[in-house]
């Protein structure tokens, strides 16, 4: 009963980051996991309902852009985690985290570095977490579509530098994040 975590969202200029908590099993049979990144949005989205099939227990969580703000991207990454993980409706033996650190949680968890690429149980929260941010942000994309959210999902393209400098900041936008902030501030 490993359980995996992984976050998406930490470096975008707008929207939430999210996380999300795998149990696969021993006997899940899904094939292709990989590091979300690593997978086109296709991919990403077939691996994604053969997941929430598959799995003995997932959650996907996040924390808000308002938290974000408040707390720091990685507490902010953390704390999505642990909701992930709290809103299991299995209890995991281990909690294996992508990254270097682990969120705040009863269970034995541990960090592994590039975790996405080479544990299953983490690739598939990894898939989880980015097919679940990118879904917002299309929905995003509906209520302030000047930004363009569905192409770069809030990542800091040049496309989405120049619509921050032309249409100002959104309600979605992370105001702590230097390029935001500096335009708030009129530098």
């Amino acid at each position: 009963m490993i359980c995996g975590v992984d976050e998406a969202g930490r470096g975008p200029l707008a929207g939430p980051v999210f996380a999300a908590a795998v149990i696969l099993g021993g006997s899940h049979g899904i094939t292709g996991l990989a590091d979300s990144k690593k997978l086109s949005a296709r991919q990403r989205e077939a691996l994604a309902v053969k997941i929430r099939q598959g799995a003995v227990a997932w959650a996907v969580a996040s924390a808000s852009v308002e938290e974000i703000d408040n707390l720091n991207i990685l507490q902010a990454a953390l704390l999505a985690m642990q909701r992930a993980v709290e809103a299991l409706t299995s209890t995991p033996t281990e909690v294996l985290v992508d990254g270097l650190f682990c969120p705040r949680i009863t269970l034995p968890a541990r960090a592994v570095v590039r975790g996405d690429s080479s544990v299953a149980e983490i690739s598939a929260a990894s898939i989880l977490a980015k097919t679940a941010r990118d879904a917002l942000m299309l929905e995003l994309h509906a209520q302030f579509p000047d930004y363009g959210f569905d192409r770069h999902k809030g990542y800091p393209t040049a496309a989405h530098l120049e619509a921050l400098r032309v249409h100002g900041v959104s309600a979605v936008h992370r105001r702590s994040f230097a390029p935001v902030r500096s335009l708030l501030s009129g530098a």
